[in-house]
């Protein structure tokens, strides 16, 4: 992390710190159970988590690294800037399959909203290039537009029920996937004291083949 991002974060967890040394145990309390919980999964699925730069692409990093370890996108182009421009676009394509879970202004989002609402088409289109083009937060409608623009399936490990919440390109979970074709990333609440964060999840048989290299 550069010396900007590591001011931003610095001045990001000023802004979420508790008020009393109460609140503060149990937030540390809560994060201890839930990276105990992560780490118990990805014990079982046979993962390590590869930490990603929390610096609002995080989603599309993580995304961007397990795509180029499946070897879907060339290294070249493993990046957040990839990831981002394949979800904005395949949400612009796909209006009606996305805009019942995008928050809306004027709908029941809304500060002071008394009624259900969609976003207007100049909202959407707002959506999606801010999206593209900004460093905003990535959640699950932009997991699940990864998911399809890439037609494969991304399994995110969290903490709680369920342990993986399973994103399948063709909106079901498919039993029995070969799971060398599935994109594993984690997903914390409470991670670095920010608040919301993705992480990319790598096998740990190639995790430990590439620290045998520099032995």
């Amino acid at each position: 992390m550069d010396a900007v991002q590591a001011r931003k974060a610095a001045a990001l967890a000023e802004t979420y710190a508790p008020n009393d040394a109460e609140a503060d145990a149990r937030l540390e309390q809560q994060a201890k159970e839930e990276e105990a919980q992560i780490k118990k999964t990805c014990d079982e699925l046979g993962l390590t988590l590869h930490e990603v730069t929390p610096d609002g692409h995080c989603l599309f990093s993580a995304v961007a690294d397990q795509l180029a370890l499946l070897g879907i996108i060339p290294s070249s182009e493993a990046n957040y800037a990839t990831c981002r421009k394949a979800a904005a676009d395949f949400i612009f394509r796909h209006p009606d399959d996305f805009l019942p879970f995008l928050p809306s202004d004027l709908g029941e989002d809304g500060a002071g909203a008394t009624e259900p609402g969609l976003m207007t088409r100049d909202q959407f289109e707002r959506y999606c290039q801010t999206m593209r083009d900004t460093a905003v937060w990535g959640g699950e409608p932009e997991v699940v537009a990864l998911s399809r623009a890439y037609n494969v399936p991304i399994h995110v490990v969290q903490g709680g029920t369920p342990p993986v919440v399973v994103h399948d390109p063709s909106g079901e979970p498919t039993p029995g996937s070969d799971n060398k074709r599935i994109a594993y990333i984690s997903y914390h609440r409470r991670l670095y004291g920010l608040g919301e964060h993705y992480n990319s999840l790598r096998p740990k048989k190639l995790v430990d083949s590439i620290k045998s290299v520099f032995r």
